[in-house]
Formats: C-alpha cells, sequence, structure tokens
C-alpha cells in the first residue's frame, strides 16, 4: 500500500507540475489575447478555471496520501480516524489514502452538504 501511495503521490505532483507549466508558458495569456469578444473570453476564463480546480483536487488527494503515509508510520493506517473501527480491507485496496469506515464517511459528507446549504 505505502507503495501504491507513493506512486499515485508522483503522479499527482507530475500533473500538478504539467498543468502549472501551462501557465508559465503563458497559454492563456496568449488565448485570452486573441478572443474575439467577451463570450471567448467567458470559455479562456472557463478553462482556466477547470485547470485550478483540477489542480487544486490534485492537492487536496496529495494531502489525503501524506495523511495515509502518517497513519502508516504511527501504526493507525486502516483504523477509521472517527470510531477507531478497522476499515474494511477492500476499501483500502480500491482508495488506500481513505481515512474513515464508508458508515463515518456518510456521516461527514452529510454533514458537509449540510455545512454547504447553511445561508444568512
Amino acid at each position: 500500500m505505502r507503495r501504491r501511495l507513493l506512486e499515485r503521490s508522483g503522479e499527482l505532483r507530475a500533473d500538478i507540475q504539467r498543468e502549472l507549466s501551462k501557465y508559465d508558458d503563458e497559454h492563456y495569456n496568449a488565448l485570452a489575447d486573441s478572443v474575439a469578444d467577451s463570450g471567448d473570453q467567458s470559455v479562456a476564463d472557463l478553462l482556466v478555471d477547470v485547470d485550478l480546480a483540477e489542480i487544486t483536487r490534485d492537492v487536496e488527494e496529495i494531502r489525503d496520501i501524506e495523511a495515509a503515509l502518517s497513519r502508516m508510520a504511527h501504526g493507525v493506517y486502516g483504523v477509521c480516524v472517527d470510531c477507531a473501527a478497522q476499515i474494511d480491507q477492500e476499501r483500502l485496496h480500491y482508495a488506500p489514502s481513505v481515512a474513515r469506515c464508508v458508515p463515518c464517511q456518510q456521516r461527514y459528507e452529510q454533514k458537509s452538504r449540510e455545512k454547504k446549504h447553511l445561508t444568512l
């Protein structure tokens, strides 16, 4: 599992580097400068937003991997961070960086959805 986590982390870091190099090459500026109208500008802005969302997702996954590696180092890998139950081995096989058992993950996601729907 450790090897798989490290390999995935390397893949994500390479993806991030590729995405960031797009900005270094100023592809967006060239695209934005060549747009003919506000609709084209919106498409150019959307492309940048999508790239940034992908980078954000990759960074979050790297954080999850680093947390899983830390749990391994501390001898608590495969133990739910919320209820201390053993996480199903099949779940760990398919998602080695998970920190919660299925019931706790479902509760966590439900609470996250509820927080997003709060309004003033």
